[in-house]
């Protein structure tokens, strides 16, 4: 694996899905443009226009990375933003479209997006998916109406690692009359993907889960069926990103997400095979515990992520008793909330396995040392818990 590094905490961090540590070198492309590079890409003089430039050379590496024109990608503060942005600057221009199809496993920022929508007369079809955490492809075809605004389907689920078919899906919508969406914040990076292979016209992501920085992201909106006059800005103040997301250009952050997704394009090959071999070898130990089970299908996962429901253990104590090793029940946006995971039970997975579940993702700062050592600490607590 390639190692160039990130700064290494007491920690064993095993939650890579809720965010990433910065590779150094992404720091290092960020740093002149604190100090030096300050200027705001927005001003007209020779100074502002140079920070442009650099603003819009990050933006065409920003969108290598799916495949897209620069043209086609609007920086914002996320996914959860790009997500926002997209669901209601959809929705307020929709005319006679009022109906929305998602799926229940989505993340919080596409459901909760919907929910809104519902209280402003939005129609929303939330697909189920079975035990395996897919959707069915012939009931989503048949669902699909003439007033269908937006499909979304996420590309990979973050609490799983579960990838749906995506290109299947986009052919769907692409020979409706409906656009489809992608939430794709746990695919890129882990997965190669592009946009306009897919049949993706809408794609949100973020830098923070590829190594990049927090706060920064990008839309993406396929110009060949989407103009901006299509989505009512959801941030108004000066015009910035065509229009469709006014505020100040956050430099630094936008250098860093470029040079994120740089790295990712270079070595993304290296680091997924020996992220697979120590999530198989961790999954093939946890499995040889009684009443260990894998969550989620088993194929058509990220090669990062492995959701496991321990019998007879709350997640939370199991969590709280690592101390040294992180690790999560959940998205890291429903950490506050004891309720079991929305995933888990539109599984079909009952509370009280679904409450037993924990998520390992790991990242290419991983080593096998401290997957052994996780195993030994789980081995020991599990033991301890039993013997009680």
């Amino acid at each position: 694996m390639i190692k160039f590094g990130c700064v290494k905490s007491p920690n064993i961090y095993l939650d890579n899905n809720s965010t990433t540590p910065m590779d150094e070198r992404v720091l290092e492309s960020m740093l002149p443009f604190f100090r030096y590079n300050f200027g705001n890409s927005a001003s007209n003089h020779h100074f502002g226009k140079t920070i442009k430039k650099e603003v819009e050379n990050a933006r065409e590496k920003i969108g290598e990375i799916i495949g897209s024109s620069p043209n086609e990608i609007i920086l914002t503060s996320g996914a959860t933003e790009s997500i926002n942005l997209a669901l209601k600057g959809l929705a307020f221009n929709s005319g006679e479209k009022r109906h929305i199809i998602t799926v229940q496993t989505e993340h919080k920022a596409v459901l909760d997006s919907c929910k809104y929508l519902q209280t402003i007369g939005f129609e929303i079809d939330y697909l189920g998916v079975d035990s395996l955490g897919m959707i069915d492809l012939s009931y989503l075809k048949s669902i699909i109406r003439d007033d269908t605004l937006v499909v979304s389907v996420m590309c990979a689920n973050n609490e799983t690692g579960v990838i749906q078919n995506i290109k299947e899906i986009g052919e769907i919508v692409r020979n409706s009359n409906a656009l489809f969406m992608s939430d794709a914040t746990q695919a890129i990076g882990k997965l190669k993907i592009n946009a306009e292979e897919n049949f993706i016209d809408i794609m949100c992501y973020s830098a923070h889960k590829f190594y990049g920085p927090k706060g920064i992201g990008a839309l993406y909106l396929n110009r060949s069926r989407i103009n901006k006059n299509m989505l009512t800005p959801q941030i108004h103040g000066g015009g910035h990103e065509n229009g469709l997301r006014s505020g100040t250009s956050n430099v630094p952050l936008i250098i860093g997400f470029a040079k994120a997704c740089e790295i990712s394009n270079l070595e993304f090959p290296q680091n997924q095979d020996e992220i697979i071999i120590m999530r198989d070898y961790l999954e093939s130990e946890l499995l040889k515990i009684k009443g260990v089970q894998i969550n989620g299908s088993k194929i058509y996962r990220l090669n990062n992520t492995t959701n496991i429901s321990f019998e007879n253990i709350d997640a939370n104590v199991l969590i709280g008793q690592l101390n040294s090793i992180s690790i999560s029940n959940g998205s890291a946006c429903n950490s506050s909330v004891f309720e079991p995971s929305h995933v888990l039970m539109a599984m079909g997975i009952s509370k009280e396995r679904a409450y037993g579940s924990v998520r390992f993702s790991l990242g290419k700062f991983n080593s096998m040392d401290e997957i052994e050592i996780s195993l030994k600490m789980i081995h020991k607590i599990l033991n301890n818990t039993y013997h009680a």
